[in-house]
């Protein structure tokens, strides 16, 4: 009984470490692209809605090939993924922990599926802002995007 004690204890301090591990600033990518994303404000309206503000720096862009790398976050389970997140920041560093904020990030509509990978990728596709509630989905995407190696 004494060893299921220990062992309970040490799951639990593993978890805990792993739980509060800190954005590495190395893995944190940054690009104008990014930057153009990231000049999208938020506003919560009396619906409890959180809607895009767009700035002209990103609507220039709309309806436009637009190309970025980033972190591939899945949506679903699967090696092979066709619709996904894309964001600055890889999967195992804690998004929603409260260290550093939430990072930026959108959707990626694939014309093809591609192959799960924990490095960086680079996507080209058309840039699509749509007004809707982001706690949803995310209302800034690129849609029919191809791999770029």
């Amino acid at each position: 009984m004494r060893h299921l004690h220990f062992i309970f204890f040490l799951f639990s301090v593993c978890s805990v470490t792993a739980q509060t591990q800190k954005h590495s600033p190395k893995d944190q990518l940054r690009s104008l692209n990014w930057d153009v994303i990231g000049s999208v404000k938020f506003e919560l309206t009396e619906k409890n809605e959180l809607l895009p503000l767009f700035t002209e720096s990103i609507r220039r862009f709309e309806n436009r090939e637009f190309d970025l790398t980033g972190y591939l976050i899945p949506i679903k389970s699967g090696q092979k993924q066709q619709k996904f997140l894309l964001a600055t920041l890889p999967i195992n560093q804690c998004y929603f922990c409260g260290q550093n904020g939430i990072p930026v990030m959108i959707m990626v509509e694939m014309e093809n599926a591609v192959l799960y990978s924990e490095k960086p990728i680079r996507v080209r596709g058309i840039l699509k802002l749509e007004q809707k509630d982001a706690s949803y989905a995310p209302p800034i995407s690129i849609k029919n995007a191809k791999l770029i190696n």
